[in-house]
């Protein structure tokens, strides 16, 4: 499952970051690495981007970025 799919209210974690280069340095710079709990706060009306908790802050992540990130 990856963390667009996750539902409102759910916290998952982080199992595996996919991508390349930049945009998986770009994810790991926002605090989202392997093993971290992520919880999912809210979803635009529109479906992105979707606002996340991690490590104690609210973060706002577009759906590409989302589909790259492996959670359970």
């Amino acid at each position: 499952m990856t963390l667009k799919e996750a539902k409102i209210g759910s916290t998952v974690t982080v199992r595996k970051l996919n991508g390349e280069g930049a945009v998986k340095r770009r994810i790991m710079d926002m605090g989202i690495t392997k093993g971290v709990q992520v919880t999912v706060r809210k979803v635009a009306p529109l479906g992105d981007p979707i606002e996340v908790t991690v490590r104690g802050y609210e973060l706002s992540i577009r759906k590409a970025d989302a589909q790259m990130i492996d959670v359970e």
